[in-house]
Protein backbone atom coordinates (compact mmCIF):
# COMPACT_ATOMS: atom_id res chain seq x y z
CA UNK A 1 0.00 0.00 0.00
CA UNK A 2 1.29 3.48 -0.60
CA UNK A 3 1.18 6.19 1.24
CA UNK A 4 -1.38 7.79 -0.28
CA UNK A 5 -3.71 4.80 -0.20
CA UNK A 6 -2.67 4.44 3.50
CA UNK A 7 -3.30 7.82 4.49
CA UNK A 8 -6.72 7.47 2.65
CA UNK A 9 -7.32 4.31 4.80
CA UNK A 10 -6.75 5.37 7.74
CA UNK A 11 -8.95 8.64 7.21
CA UNK A 12 -11.25 6.57 6.32
CA UNK A 13 -11.94 4.50 9.39
CA UNK A 14 -11.72 7.76 11.71
CA UNK A 15 -14.70 9.06 9.45
CA UNK A 16 -18.61 8.29 10.82
CA UNK A 17 -21.42 8.89 8.76
CA UNK A 18 -23.22 9.18 5.48
CA UNK A 19 -21.82 6.42 3.54
CA UNK A 20 -22.23 8.73 0.65
CA UNK A 21 -20.85 11.86 2.48
CA UNK A 22 -17.89 10.06 3.41
CA UNK A 23 -17.56 8.79 -0.24
CA UNK A 24 -17.60 12.51 -1.18
CA UNK A 25 -14.88 13.92 1.29
CA UNK A 26 -12.33 10.56 0.61
CA UNK A 27 -12.85 11.59 -3.58
CA UNK A 28 -11.77 14.49 -3.03
CA UNK A 29 -9.29 14.22 -0.48
CA UNK A 30 -8.28 11.38 -2.77
CA UNK A 31 -7.88 14.10 -5.72
CA UNK A 32 -6.04 16.34 -4.04
CA UNK A 33 -3.45 13.98 -3.03
CA UNK A 34 -2.82 13.07 -6.52
CA UNK A 35 -2.70 15.98 -7.98
CA UNK A 36 -0.32 17.64 -5.22
CA UNK A 37 1.83 14.17 -5.80
CA UNK A 38 1.53 14.91 -9.45
CA UNK A 39 3.43 18.15 -9.10
CA UNK A 40 6.02 17.09 -7.01
CA UNK A 41 6.66 13.96 -9.90
CA UNK A 42 7.06 17.31 -12.34
CA UNK A 43 10.08 18.74 -10.20
CA UNK A 44 11.99 15.95 -10.23
CA UNK A 45 10.60 13.75 -6.95
CA UNK A 46 10.33 9.94 -7.40
CA UNK A 47 6.50 8.50 -7.01
CA UNK A 48 7.53 6.92 -3.67
CA UNK A 49 9.12 10.15 -2.21
CA UNK A 50 6.04 12.42 -4.24
CA UNK A 51 3.72 10.74 -2.24
CA UNK A 52 4.99 10.92 1.07
CA UNK A 53 5.78 14.83 0.32
CA UNK A 54 2.11 15.26 -0.66
CA UNK A 55 0.65 13.33 2.66
CA UNK A 56 3.00 15.42 4.69
CA UNK A 57 1.89 18.65 2.75
CA UNK A 58 -2.08 17.46 3.45
CA UNK A 59 -1.41 17.41 6.95
CA UNK A 60 -1.90 15.06 10.24
CA UNK A 61 -4.68 12.24 9.51
CA UNK A 62 -6.42 13.32 13.21
CA UNK A 63 -6.81 17.24 11.96
CA UNK A 64 -8.05 16.27 8.72
CA UNK A 65 -10.43 13.49 10.25
CA UNK A 66 -11.76 16.37 12.95
CA UNK A 67 -12.48 18.68 10.23
CA UNK A 68 -13.86 16.07 7.78
CA UNK A 69 -16.12 14.63 10.86
CA UNK A 70 -17.27 17.86 11.59
CA UNK A 71 -18.61 17.90 7.94
CA UNK A 72 -20.11 14.45 8.04
CA UNK A 73 -21.94 15.78 11.30
CA UNK A 74 -23.57 18.85 9.92
CA UNK A 75 -24.61 16.67 6.85
CA UNK A 76 -26.08 14.22 8.98
CA UNK A 77 -27.80 16.67 11.13
CA UNK A 78 -29.42 18.62 8.39
CA UNK A 79 -30.87 14.87 7.54
CA UNK A 80 -31.80 14.67 10.85
CA UNK A 81 -33.96 17.63 10.99
CA UNK A 82 -35.72 16.98 7.64
CA UNK A 83 -36.81 14.23 9.38
CA UNK A 84 -38.14 15.18 12.27
CA UNK A 85 -39.92 18.19 10.77
CA UNK A 86 -41.27 16.07 8.22
CA UNK A 87 -42.12 13.14 10.25
CA UNK A 88 -43.47 14.33 13.31
CA UNK A 89 -46.82 16.78 11.19
CA UNK A 90 -47.21 13.41 8.88
CA UNK A 91 -47.48 11.15 12.12
CA UNK A 92 -49.97 13.36 13.93
CA UNK A 93 -51.75 14.03 11.15
CA UNK A 94 -52.39 10.55 9.94
CA UNK A 95 -52.90 9.40 13.44
CA UNK A 96 -55.61 12.78 13.25
CA UNK A 97 -57.26 11.25 9.84
CA UNK A 98 -57.14 7.40 10.82
CA UNK A 99 -59.18 8.66 14.39
CA UNK A 100 -61.55 10.41 12.07
CA UNK A 101 -61.91 7.97 9.43
CA UNK A 102 -62.38 4.74 11.40
CA UNK A 103 -63.79 5.79 15.01
CA UNK A 104 -65.00 9.15 14.74
CA UNK A 105 -66.11 11.97 17.04
CA UNK A 106 -64.50 12.15 20.66
CA UNK A 107 -67.92 12.44 21.47
CA UNK A 108 -68.25 8.43 21.17
CA UNK A 109 -65.71 8.49 24.23
CA UNK A 110 -67.30 6.83 27.33
CA UNK A 111 -65.09 7.37 30.22
CA UNK A 112 -65.04 11.17 31.56
CA UNK A 113 -61.74 13.37 31.68
CA UNK A 114 -60.36 14.46 35.08
CA UNK A 115 -59.68 17.87 35.51
CA UNK A 116 -55.75 18.03 34.55
CA UNK A 117 -56.09 15.81 31.34
CA UNK A 118 -56.90 18.73 29.08
CA UNK A 119 -54.03 20.74 30.84
CA UNK A 120 -51.74 17.71 29.68
CA UNK A 121 -53.05 17.25 26.07
CA UNK A 122 -52.69 21.05 25.46
CA UNK A 123 -49.29 21.06 26.35
CA UNK A 124 -48.68 18.06 24.98
CA UNK A 125 -50.08 19.41 21.19
CA UNK A 126 -48.61 22.66 21.51
CA UNK A 127 -44.87 20.77 22.10
CA UNK A 128 -45.74 18.69 18.92
CA UNK A 129 -46.56 21.86 16.95
CA UNK A 130 -43.24 23.27 18.11
CA UNK A 131 -41.35 20.73 16.79
CA UNK A 132 -41.02 21.58 13.38
CA UNK A 133 -40.85 24.95 13.93
CA UNK A 134 -37.41 24.38 16.30
CA UNK A 135 -36.66 21.94 13.39
CA UNK A 136 -37.01 24.84 10.40
CA UNK A 137 -34.99 27.41 12.89
CA UNK A 138 -32.11 25.10 12.61
CA UNK A 139 -32.77 24.47 9.32
CA UNK A 140 -32.29 27.87 8.30
CA UNK A 141 -29.52 29.13 11.17
CA UNK A 142 -27.56 25.84 9.76
CA UNK A 143 -28.00 27.40 6.18
CA UNK A 144 -26.84 30.85 7.10
CA UNK A 145 -24.33 30.09 9.36
CA UNK A 146 -22.37 27.67 6.57
CA UNK A 147 -21.06 30.70 4.92
CA UNK A 148 -19.51 32.46 7.94
CA UNK A 149 -18.54 29.92 10.41
CA UNK A 150 -16.54 26.33 10.19
CA UNK A 151 -18.21 23.15 10.19
CA UNK A 152 -17.46 22.33 13.98
CA UNK A 153 -19.35 25.36 15.24
CA UNK A 154 -21.95 24.22 12.49
CA UNK A 155 -22.60 21.20 13.82
CA UNK A 156 -22.51 21.77 17.40
CA UNK A 157 -25.80 24.25 16.99
CA UNK A 158 -27.63 21.59 15.01
CA UNK A 159 -26.59 18.95 17.73
CA UNK A 160 -28.11 21.62 20.03
CA UNK A 161 -31.09 22.59 18.05
CA UNK A 162 -31.53 19.18 17.08
CA UNK A 163 -31.74 17.74 20.23
CA UNK A 164 -34.34 20.27 21.75
CA UNK A 165 -36.44 19.07 18.80
CA UNK A 166 -36.18 15.70 19.83
CA UNK A 167 -36.54 16.42 23.26
CA UNK A 168 -39.98 18.45 23.00
CA UNK A 169 -41.13 15.39 20.78
CA UNK A 170 -40.37 12.85 22.83
CA UNK A 171 -41.68 14.48 25.98
CA UNK A 172 -44.87 15.38 24.06
CA UNK A 173 -45.93 11.82 23.18
CA UNK A 174 -44.31 9.77 26.32
CA UNK A 175 -47.10 12.87 28.18
CA UNK A 176 -49.96 12.17 25.78
CA UNK A 177 -49.47 8.44 26.06
CA UNK A 178 -48.83 7.87 30.04
CA UNK A 179 -51.56 10.41 30.71
CA UNK A 180 -54.37 8.59 28.19
CA UNK A 181 -53.24 5.27 29.55
CA UNK A 182 -53.64 6.49 33.02
CA UNK A 183 -57.54 7.93 32.09
CA UNK A 184 -58.65 5.05 29.88
CA UNK A 185 -55.56 2.93 28.06
CA UNK A 186 -58.36 1.77 25.29
CA UNK A 187 -58.26 5.57 24.45
CA UNK A 188 -54.39 4.35 22.78
CA UNK A 189 -56.36 2.21 20.40
CA UNK A 190 -59.59 3.53 19.13
CA UNK A 191 -59.32 1.64 16.18
CA UNK A 192 -56.50 -1.03 14.43
CA UNK A 193 -55.27 1.87 12.20
CA UNK A 194 -54.55 4.17 14.83
CA UNK A 195 -52.67 1.79 17.55
CA UNK A 196 -50.67 0.98 14.87
CA UNK A 197 -49.93 4.55 13.92
CA UNK A 198 -49.60 5.15 17.86
CA UNK A 199 -46.88 2.49 18.25
CA UNK A 200 -45.02 3.68 15.06
CA UNK A 201 -45.29 7.62 16.43
CA UNK A 202 -42.94 5.91 19.73
CA UNK A 203 -40.77 4.04 18.01
CA UNK A 204 -39.93 7.22 15.31
CA UNK A 205 -40.17 9.25 18.54
CA UNK A 206 -37.05 6.71 19.71
CA UNK A 207 -35.33 6.60 16.61
CA UNK A 208 -35.04 10.44 16.58
CA UNK A 209 -33.20 9.96 19.95
CA UNK A 210 -30.82 7.46 18.65
CA UNK A 211 -29.86 10.16 15.62
CA UNK A 212 -28.98 12.72 17.58
CA UNK A 213 -25.63 13.48 17.11
CA UNK A 214 -23.11 12.87 19.19
CA UNK A 215 -19.39 14.61 20.10
CA UNK A 216 -16.88 12.45 18.59
CA UNK A 217 -13.27 11.96 20.05
CA UNK A 218 -10.42 11.60 17.12
CA UNK A 219 -7.08 10.09 17.15
CA UNK A 220 -4.53 12.29 17.21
Amino acid sequence: MNAIDGYLAELDRQLVGSRSAKADLLAEARDGLHDAAEAYREGGWSAEDAQRRAVADFGHVGEVAGDYQAELSMHSGVRTLWKVVLGVPAMQTSWELARILTFGSWAKLTTPNPGWYPYVTQFSHGAIYAVPFVGLVALVCARWLSRRVDGAVIARICGVLIAVAVGLNLVSVGLIVGATGVVDASRLFLSVPCGVLMVAWVLLSLRFVVLVPRPRRLAR
